[in-house]
């Protein structure tokens, strides 16, 4: 009874948020996308109603470690692991932007699609090379504007726990833009909101941010190797991440 009393709470505070937010999204767009090429204020703001509704969560115990990048307008490509849509929530609480890639059907999503394009986020079709290959451009675009991109190189969550193989794209478009990568894990956000459910479920996470790796100089042939050494480093920080977690 409690737990359905709390999960409750929980989608009522977020569906709220979103409501209230939507206007304020969208007046802090139309006052500063003139002078804010990027959308680095929006999507900031953005972030920070995800960042809200954790802190108004009675079943999420969201906090963050790790190597923080010191200039938050030098562009990054940041990659991590995927467990649930609550991984969103978690990464949202770093404090810089980063414009995220995320499938098309998230942008359906009345108010919290329109905050997603009004904050610059990048919508990707699975399976369809144009879509892909639009949304490589959007990310050299938002790049070239100094704003990070966010990437789950997975694609998408797995239903076991066990991380699946990272596919080419963020590699690739690091290397081509001479990017460098910044490799994050996630841990205990699976319990957070399994896949296949809706329902907040009681769970402490933790995200870590590992150091930048650098690609300048490196080619296309080098792509193979730099994400299966990321994916490593990855898959080693989540494990230890959740020996501290269950610790």
């Amino acid at each position: 009874m409690i737990a359905t009393v709390l999960n409750a709470w929980a989608w009522t505070e977020t569906v709220v948020l979103v409501l209230l937010g939507t206007p304020v999204i969208a007046a802090v767009w139309l006052v500063t996308t003139p002078f804010d090429r990027g959308r680095y204020v929006t999507g900031r703001m953005f972030r920070l109603l995800g960042v809200t509704s954790v802190k108004l969560n009675p079943l999420w115990r969201f906090d963050t470690s790790g190597t923080f990048i010191r200039d938050p307008r030098r562009p990054y490509i940041a990659v991590s692991n995927h467990e649930s849509y609550a991984d969103i929530f978690l990464i949202s609480h770093l404090p810089w932007e980063m414009k995220w890639l995320s499938k098309e059907t998230m942008f359906r999503i009345p108010c919290f699609g329109w905050m997603m394009r009004m904050a610059g986020d990048i919508q990707v079709r699975r399976g369809e090379r144009s879509s892909i290959v639009e949304a490589m451009a959007a990310s050299r675009d938002r790049l070239a504007k100094r704003v990070s991109v966010m990437i789950f190189p997975e694609g998408t969550r797995s239903r076991e726990g066990e991380m699946l193989p990272f596919k080419d794209g963020a590699f690739r478009l690091a290397v081509e833009t001479g990017t460098p990568i910044l490799p994050m894990a996630v841990a205990g956000t699976r319990n957070a909101m399994a896949k296949g459910t809706f329902r907040f479920q009681r769970s402490r996470a933790r995200v870590r941010v590992l150091a930048p790796i650098e690609t300048q100089g490196l080619t296309l042939e080098d792509v193979p190797a730099l994400r299966d050494r990321i994916r490593a480093l990855i898959d080693e920080a989540r494990q230890e991440l959740r020996r501290e977690l269950n610790g």
